[in-house]
């Protein structure tokens, strides 16, 4: 199964993010499973200087920023991660 992780302390962007790749999930229909990495010491193995940053396949796709769910739903239907 594909994988999304949107990383971040929790803050309230972070929990923008995930919520629009939830969404972003959901309109597409894909088998994408979300989750949620808040462990700093997991966040810093990925050398990571801002957060919230969503990750695709294990590919970064942004960092520091919160993307649309149009955005997320781009991403993700053109495969570019």
């Amino acid at each position: 199964m594909r994988k999304i992780q949107i990383l971040g302390t929790g803050c309230l962007r972070c929990q923008q993010l995930a919520e629009n790749a939830e969404a972003a999930v959901k309109d597409l229909g894909v088998p994408y499973e979300v989750e949620k990495v808040t462990d700093i010491d997991e966040i810093a193995k990925l050398s990571l200087i801002a957060t919230p940053a969503l990750i695709v396949n294990g590919h970064i796709a942004v960092a520091g920023d919160v993307l649309s769910v149009e955005d997320i739903k781009e991403i993700l239907s053109k495969g570019r991660l």
